[in-house]
């Protein structure tokens, strides 16, 4: 194996660039740290992004844009479950999202499943202010965590 060691990498049109199409850490976990903004610590890249997102409509269901879900499953009114294309590592991951509806100012996405069961998916319901079940036209989530 080779090793490279530069100061400093510029394109040879001057711009401190790189175009690849893959990254991998050298370490026995492939992790990569990235120097944060501070510049007096690091932080994982790995750790610090979304692993699953979506923007979906419960009234159709739809799904209307996605990354890593394979599908949405309409479970009874105002609950969906959401399948991710690439599973979890463990049950331990968190959950985010927010519930809009036309017919009310708002709505209220709870704190989905509170006991996260299964790596592959998660549920989410929706209620209107008056705490009752509701169908939403505009719901999006984000799960952060590690993937298997």
């Amino acid at each position: 194996m080779s090793t490279i060691k530069v100061d400093t990498y510029l394109t040879r049109g001057g711009a401190s660039e790189i175009a690849i199409d893959k990254l991998k850490g050298a370490s026995s976990a492939s992790s990569i740290s990235v120097v944060a903004e501070g510049g007096s610590t690091t932080t994982n890249l790995q750790q610090g992004l979304i692993k699953q997102w979506d923007k979906f409509n419960q009234e159709t269901p739809a799904v209307l844009d996605s990354f890593n879900q394979s599908s949405l499953t309409d479970r009874a009114t105002g609950k969906t479950q959401h399948n991710f294309t690439n599973v979890m590592n463990s049950t331990h991951y968190a959950v985010s999202g927010i519930a809009l509806d036309e017919g009310e100012s708002q709505a209220v996405m709870d704190g989905c499943d509170d006991d996260f069961t299964d790596s592959a998916k998660y549920e989410v319901n929706t209620f209107s202010t008056d705490n009752t079940a509701r169908d939403c036209d505009k719901a999006y989530t984000m799960c952060c965590g590690d993937l298997a």
